[in-house]
C-alpha cells in the first residue's frame, strides 16, 4: 500500500478513544476562539518561579514535563512542571538560572501531521507562547542540553524536583510506594521517572543533581488567591454532584450509578475530572476505607457513603457524606452521624492561623471519644489539599492564611455494618477558617429533605 492510500484509510477510520489535550483555554459562550492562557495566568507562574529562584539562591533549576499519553485518552500535565509554567503541552522542559532569572522554556517542534488526530498542541513555532507564558526563551526541546551546559560551566549547582510526576487522579502518597515496589520488584527493578533523570544529568553533566522538592512543598503549603478560585471551581463542582447524588439515591440502584452521575455531573459543571476514583460504599462496604469497586446493589436501611471530588484547573476538592439509602436514619445511624458532625464541627472551630493539623484532629477526635466512641475510629481527620487531593506540606507546622485540607472525622461500627464520614474542604483565613464545600448539607433533617427531592436519576426512570 503506497503512503497516499494508507494516508486515506487511516483518516477515514474514527478513534477509539479521545486522546486530545486538556483545555489549555475555555472558549466564550459565543463560539469564538478563545484568546491563548497559560494555567492560571502568566503572572502567577512568574512568581511561583521567582519564589522558587529565591529559595534556590544558587545554580541552575531544570524539570521535565510528561510525555506522550500511552493511551487514547487526555494529556494531563504533571503537577509540578504545570504549577511552574502552566504549560499544558507534551515533551516540554523549563530551565532556569538561579541568579540571572534568565529561563528558557523547551517545546517540541512542529507536527502538523500529529495535530490532525490530536488537535492543535503548543509548540516551538507559536510565537506568542512566550508572551502569555512570560518565559522569555522558547526554544526547541532539541536544544535543552545545549542550553544547560551553557548554564552550568564547571561547578554550578544543578537542581530538580524528585517529587514523583502526578497527572490527573494519581497523589504522592500512593505515586512514591508505588514507585519504590516497582523498584524493588526482582522481575522488574525499573527505577522512577525522576531517579532516571537524575541519572542521566549526572552521566551528561559530571554532577548529581540536587532536590529542590522540600522547597516546593513549601512555596504549594499555602494557596495563593489564584490557586484559592481554582479550589472554589472543583468545589462548586463536587457540590452539585453530591447535591445530586443524594437526590437520585433510591434502594435497587447500584453504588456505580451513583459514581457515573457524579461524574456526569461534575464534567457539566466544567471540571476536567475526577481527582480520584469515587468511593460508593452502601451497606458494610461504607466500612472500607478507600473502597473502591463500587458494584452493590443498595438496599433499603444501609447508609451509602460517598468519597468524591473532581478537579478543577488543575486543583481538587475532597468531599464526603453518608446517608441513609431509604431516606430515613435509622436509631442508631442516626447515634452515630450526630457524633460525627459534632466532631467535624469542633474541627472546625479550631481551624485558625497558629493552630496545628495536630490540633484540628485532637479536637475532632475529643468528641468521639467524649461519646464512648473511640473503639471505632480507623484514621485521622485531616490531611493537606490543593493540587493532588493528598497534597504535600509539613503537619508539623502551624496553619497559616491560605491553607486548606480537610476535615473529615469517622466512625466505623463493624457489628452493625454502619461506617459514617463527613468531609470537608476548609481554607485558613485570618478569622479562623472558611469552609469552602459548605454548599452540600451536613444535618440529618436537611439530607433526608434533600433526599426527598426529584433527582436525575428519578426523571430517567419516569419518576418516582
Amino acid at each position: 500500500m503506497n503512503r497516499s492510500h494508507w494516508i486515506a484509510l487511516t483518516l477515514s477510520l474514527p478513534l477509539c478513544g479521545s486522546f486530545a489535550l486538556a483545555r489549555q483555554s475555555t472558549p466564550p459562550e459565543d463560539g469564538t476562539p478563545a484568546a491563548p492562557r497559560c494555567g492560571l495566568g502568566r503572572e502567577f507562574h512568574a512568581g511561583r518561579r521567582a519564589r522558587l529562584r529565591e529559595e534556590l539562591d544558587k545554580g541552575v533549576f531544570v524539570i521535565r514535563g510528561l510525555g506522550e499519553t500511552r493511551g487514547y485518552h487526555a494529556f494531563r500535565q504533571d503537577k509540578t512542571f504545570w504549577y511552574l509554567t502552566g504549560i499544558e503541552s507534551p515533551g516540554a522542559a523549563l530551565v532556569m538560572d538561579v541568579e540571572s532569572g534568565r529561563e528558557g522554556l523547551f517545546l517540541r517542534d512542529a507536527n502538523p501531521w500529529k495535530e490532525a488526530w490530536e488537535g492543535e498542541v503548543w509548540d516551538v513555532e507559536d510565537a506568542w507562547v512566550g508572551e502569555v507564558s512570560g518565559l522569555g526563551e522558547v526554544r526547541s526541546n532539541k536544544e535543552l542540553d545545549g542550553f544547560l551546559e551553557e548554564l552550568l560551566g564547571e561547578d554550578r549547582p544543578l537542581w530538580i524536583s524528585m517529587h514523583p510526576y502526578i497527572g490527573l487522579g494519581d497523589c504522592f502518597d500512593r505515586a512514591i510506594p508505588a514507585d519504590r515496589a516497582r523498584a524493588a520488584d526482582p522481575l522488574d527493578g525499573r527505577a522512577s521517572r525522576e531517579r532516571a533523570f537524575r541519572e542521566q544529568l549526572q552521566q551528561r553533566f559530571g554532577r548529581k543533581a540536587q532536590d529542590a522538592t522540600k522547597v516546593l512543598s513549601e512555596l504549594r503549603r499555602a494557596k495563593t488567591p489564584e490557586e484559592v478560585e481554582a479550589m472554589r471551581g472543583a468545589a462548586r463542582a463536587g457540590v452539585a454532584a453530591m447535591n445530586e447524588a443524594i437526590r437520585s439515591t433510591r434502594p435497587g440502584l447500584g453504588e456505580w450509578e451513583l459514581g457515573a452521575l457524579m461524574g456526569w455531573m461534575h464534567l457539566r459543571e466544567g471540571a476536567a475530572g475526577a481527582a480520584y476514583h469515587p468511593i460508593v460504599g452502601s451497606g458494610s462496604n461504607s466500612l472500607v476505607l478507600h473502597y473502591s469497586a463500587n458494584d452493590r446493589v443498595m438496599r433499603d436501611g444501609e447508609v451509602v457513603l460517598i468519597d468524591y471530588g473532581p478537579e478543577f484547573n488543575h486543583y481538587t476538592t475532597d468531599i464526603t457524606r453518608t446517608w441513609p439509602v431509604g431516606g430515613r436514619f435509622s436509631e442508631r445511624q442516626a447515634e452515630l452521624y450526630d457524633a460525627v458532625l459534632a466532631a467535624q464541627a469542633a474541627g472546625i472551630q479550631a481551624a485558625r492561623p497558629g493552630a496545628r493539623m495536630a490540633d484540628v484532629n485532637a479536637a475532632c477526635t475529643e468528641v468521639l471519644r467524649e461519646r464512648g466512641l473511640g473503639d471505632f475510629l480507623a484514621h485521622a481527620a485531616t490531611h493537606y489539599i490543593g493540587m493532588e487531593v493528598h497534597d504535600v506540606g509539613s503537619a508539623r507546622k502551624p496553619l497559616e492564611v491560605g491553607v486548606a485540607f480537610t476535615i473529615e472525622p469517622g466512625l466505623y461500627e463493624k457489628e452493625t455494618g454502619i461506617g459514617i464520614r463527613i468531609e470537608d474542604v476548609v481554607v485558613i483565613t485570618p478569622e479562623g477558617c472558611e469552609v469552602i464545600t459548605a454548599g452540600i448539607p451536613r444535618a440529618r433533617e436537611e439530607i433526608e429533605a434533600l433526599w426527598a427531592e426529584e433527582g436525575v436519576l428519578d426523571a430517567l426512570a419516569g419518576g418516582r
